[in-house]
């Protein structure tokens, strides 16, 4: 029984967007390692940009630096 648990910030993730997650997650687990797609379980938590850091800093201070995550 796969538990995938996907962390992600709180920043607008979509109802949409994480439908994809959960479904693209268990797609791959089905293809990869086999497993019933029945069995798969996904869970995504979205944190406070504030309880996130990374270098150091916290998301929330990295994004009022202009940097984010997303791809360029």
């Amino acid at each position: 029984m796969p538990f995938i648990q996907i962390d992600v910030t709180r920043e607008g993730v979509t109802r949409a967007q994480k439908q994809a997650l959960i479904s693209g997650v268990t797609d791959l687990i089905t293809e990869v390692l086999d497993k019933d797609p029945h069995l798969t379980h996904v869970v995504i938590r979205e944190v406070e940009p504030d309880d996130w850091g990374y270098a150091g800093e916290q998301v929330s201070v990295l994004r009022e630096k202009g940097i984010t995550a997303q791809r360029k």
